[in-house]
């Protein structure tokens, strides 16, 4: 089984934009209903996902947390794009900025669209309690607040957020997921 171990966290400024080392444009969006994931009758996200000239269909289970099951199988690119006009009740649109910091590569979304002024890092790591670093610009993390999940983003976008959304507590946030 494919486990993702993964952190996610707010910005606390843009000084990771000088760091950049490749952008690429994501489209993304989920063949399993949203309210399904949701309302708790879904154990697993799918998702079609298209990179550069590269795709990939996404299964990842839903539970909350830094460690999921998550498996990731290429997709011919037409197959892809296909899935995502036909299959799929919305596109999840960002770019994607990798950023080295000290062998950590760091991946920062820049949401697109109705997500636009979202911006957050993830870090994929080898264990739950691995040590890595973090640099000046790495915010609050919300790794286990759903509304920041991709999914999630897609039904209750980041401009539909008001004020105590954007800047709940994780124990506020995590009463209102």
């Amino acid at each position: 089984m494919g486990i993702e171990i993964e952190r996610k966290f707010l910005l606390a400024n843009d000084d990771w934009r000088k760091a950049i080392t490749t952008s690429k444009h994501i489209a993304q969006g989920y063949l399993v209903g949203v309210r399904a994931l949701r309302d708790g009758t879904a154990r697993a996200s799918v998702r079609v996902r298209i990179s550069g000239d590269q795709a990939w269909l996404n299964i990842k289970s839903v539970e909350l947390g830094i460690a999921r099951a998550e498996y990731e199988l290429p997709l011919a690119l037409a197959d892809a794009q296909a899935m995502l006009d036909t299959l799929c009740n919305g596109v999840l649109e960002k770019i994607r900025h990798h950023v080295d910091v000290d062998g950590w590569m760091f991946e920062i979304d820049e949401f697109l669209g109705a997500n636009r002024g979202l911006v957050v890092a993830e870090l994929e790591l080898p264990e739950t309690h691995a040590v890595y670093p973090r640099p000046d610009w790495l915010g609050r993390e919300v790794s286990s607040l759903a509304r920041y999940y991709n999914v999630n983003l897609l039904e209750h976008p980041y401009s539909e957020w008001n004020e105590d959304e954007r800047s709940a507590t994780d124990t506020q946030a995590e009463e209102n997921a």
